[in-house]
């Protein structure tokens, strides 16, 4: 179910997709990882759809020099999804905050949201979850998800009374198994604490850092995703093709889509049906396409 916000949120969003792939070699060798496909669709489209069901219309995408010709080509202005697209350069993968230094003329001292372009998060009410990390007037938002192998990842850990105790990068001793997902909300001192954090050992800003600043105040916000939630980083092999399997295994046996920009467009009132038709039209003959027009023609049919 999409939850539509009563009033457009001044959020912007970031989408950063860019980093050299080097655990997917040889395919990333000649394309961009978000550009590689889940299912039906490219790995980028599903970070782009949670940010728009935030109710979030202007987003930047950041990638490679050499892949930030082909997301343009994918995107365009973002017209066809009713929002606004920007597009700049990593000129090298110095680590995700660096994503708020690369836009800060363009955030202007508002509110952000940044998606890491290889995650793919699913959950029944997920837009009710991003409206509220969206609307939160102060502090930072953070979403977990228990996984087996935690030391991969930045792990929160969380006091008796649940509240967010200490975040580690990649721990050997993990504290818990919440591991952080690659969705963020911040609030519009985002680009100030940006600038405090220093490279770490392995010469990278250090998103956990950032997290951390927000925790040490007291404004960290964690949201757990719990059963009936999916959190799939599809970084390497065995991930990118568990992404495809779970993608396909839900739209085949419930009929909904997962991961479309179109569809999230057209059920927040970004586009009409009419928009949505000419969308579908241009997918041919696809399974897609078909889903797509079948929905539009469905809305002109109750109205």
């Amino acid at each position: 179910m999409i939850h539509k916000p009563s009033a457009p949120t001044p959020m912007k969003g970031i989408l950063l997709a860019g980093g050299s792939g080097t655990r997917l070699y040889p395919m990333t060798l000649a394309a961009s990882k978000q550009l590689l496909p889940v299912y039906d669709k490219p790995m980028v489209y599903y970070p782009l759809s949670t940010l728009m069901l935030a109710g979030i219309k202007d987003i930047m995408i950041i990638s490679t020099p050499l892949d930030l010709p082909q997301f343009k080509r994918l995107l365009g202005d973002g017209s066809q999804f009713g929002v606004n697209f920007e597009y700049r350069v990593q000129p090298t993968p110095d680590g995700i905050p660096q994503a708020f230094l690369i836009a800060e003329d363009w955030l202007q001292g508002s509110p952000c949201a940044l998606a890491l372009g290889d995650n793919l998060i699913f959950a029944d009410h997920l837009g009710v979850s991003l409206h509220k990390a969206a609307a939160r007037p102060q502090g930072a938002t953070v979403f977990a998800y228990q996984v087996r192998d935690p030391e991969r990842y930045g792990v929160v850990s969380f006091d008796e009374t649940d509240r967010a105790l200490e975040i580690v990068e990649k721990p050997t001793n993990p504290q818990s198994n919440w591991a952080v997902t690659g969705l963020y909300f911040y609030d519009n001192r985002v680009l100030d604490f940006a600038k405090q954090v220093k490279p770490s050992a392995r010469g990278e800003l250090e998103i956990t850092d950032l997290n951390r600043l927000y925790l040490e105040e007291g404004n960290l916000q964690v949201e757990r995703l719990g059963r009936g939630c999916a959190w799939l980083d599809a970084g390497i092999p065995d991930s990118l093709l568990e992404a495809s399997q779970f993608v396909h295994t839900i739209q085949a046996r419930q009929g909904m889509l997962v991961g479309s920009p179109a569809e999230v467009a057209f059920r927040m009132g970004y586009i009409s049906a009419d928009h949505l038709k000419d969308h579908a039209k241009r997918m041919g003959k696809t399974e897609l396409g078909r889903i797509l027009f079948d929905l539009a023609s469905a809305e002109e049919k109750d109205n």
